[in-house]
């Protein structure tokens, strides 16, 4: 039998495209955003603990307690707020499943999400698969700012949710305080929830504050905010993270959570309650880490024909390829690998109607020295 596809527009994503292709071509991956330095030994010896005292079965669907009082500290750490540990706190297997728990909670068959153009690929099938529709406004091609106008425009009496994130993937921008004072205005007096997709919150740098939308009481009562242990400690591959949201989001959250996943990786989430009880500065200087590997990165990018774009927050670098090449970012990126060695990510797949003649590459500087040598050694033969 041959199904009807659900999802007519999704195919292969092009993350795992591009890494079959590195690997096909012993090439420099610098595509997927995933660190390739190790784990926190603190966190890894936490692991080991927790799996040999026996914490290896179900965990509690909404997490368990000593990693939600252990979100609920840092959170008012960080933003001087303490969401309640046992209703607005739930602990869920990787940032993607949050994102999908939180759309399909509150999203029904015939509404809209409105989404800001480039947005990670996981968003739009989500959407699809509530049968609700994503409504794509643009980001200024250049600075990846919002126009609000523009995002005002595009509500409409379905419109159910609107999605953001900052610090921004796939181009590293931060919303501002006036933005975020801007989505205060424009969901006041609306029944439209807000989804706050902040998995790299501690990556911001420059002395910049991540404007995150816990900082907004207005906000709070009306948003799914989504962030990730991943990348915060270095392990993309245990797929943990968590969603804050006020009570009631939360009951009804939960719904969508314990049908899907029911409950995450027990062991790690003690290791993580110890973690973060245990040495608050990993991610209080998790930017600092990352604002040398930016600034050496970018430093070595001068040298080649790529010209970096500003980032602010994130561990992606976009670059200019337009004094190197007239291809489309899918040959481009193709080429890139196949015949100098290096793996980057185009940014048309993050876009319903990618910008006429854009030229940018995503590259990810999550990587230890040795590999973002040898990409820059191959880079600066273009």
């Amino acid at each position: 039998m041959q199904p009807v596809t659900k999802l007519p527009k999704v195919g292969t994503t092009i993350f795992t495209v591009m890494s079959q292709l590195a690997a096909q071509h012993g090439a420099v991956n610098l595509g997927q955003g995933f660190p390739d330095f190790p784990v926190p030994e603190r966190l890894v010896e936490a692991l080991d603990r927790a799996m040999r005292a026996g914490h290896n079965q179900y965990a509690m669907m909404t997490g368990i307690p000593a990693l939600r009082q252990a979100i609920a500290d840092k959170t008012m750490d960080c933003y001087g707020w303490r969401p309640d540990v046992d209703a607005e706190i739930t602990v869920t297997s990787g940032a993607s499943e949050a994102i999908f728990d939180a759309i399909h909670a509150v999203v029904r068959a015939g509404e809209e999400v409105i989404v800001l153009d480039p947005c990670y690929d996981c968003y739009e099938p989500a959407i699809d698969l509530a049968g609700a529709r994503a409504v794509h406004v643009a980001l200024d091609p250049v600075t990846f700012a919002p126009d609000w106008d523009k995002v005002r425009a595009a509500i409409t009496s379905k419109t159910r949710m609107l999605m953001i994130n900052s610090p921004h993937n796939p181009s590293g921008a931060m919303f501002s305080a006036a933005d975020m004072q801007a989505v205060i205005d424009l969901l006041r007096g609306t029944d439209i929830y807000l989804l706050s997709d902040e998995v790299y919150e501690h990556i911001v740098f420059d002395g910049a504050r991540h404007e995150s939308a816990l900082l907004y009481p207005e906000l709070r009562e009306r948003t799914f905010v989504v962030s990730s242990f991943g990348k915060t400690y270095h392990c993309t591959g245990w797929k943990v993270g968590y969603c804050i949201a006020p009570p009631a989001l939360s009951v009804e959250f939960r719904k969508v959570h314990q049908y899907n996943t029911f409950c995450t990786f027990t062991p790690a989430q003690f290791a993580f309650a110890e973690m973060i009880a245990a040495d608050p500065d990993h991610y209080r200087q998790l930017g600092a880490f990352y604002q040398a590997k930016r600034d050496r990165f970018r430093a070595q990018l001068e040298g080649t024909k790529l010209k970096p774009l500003p980032v602010p927050g994130g561990y992606f670098q976009l670059v200019d390829y337009s004094a190197v090449s007239d291809l489309d970012d899918l040959e481009f990126s193709r080429w890139l690998t196949i015949e100098h060695g290096v793996t980057g990510i185009p940014l048309s797949p993050f876009y319903a109607q990618p910008s006429a003649g854009q030229r940018l590459l995503r590259l990810c500087f999550a990587k230890n020295e040795n590999t973002l040598n040898q990409a820059i050694e191959r880079l600066s033969k273009l």
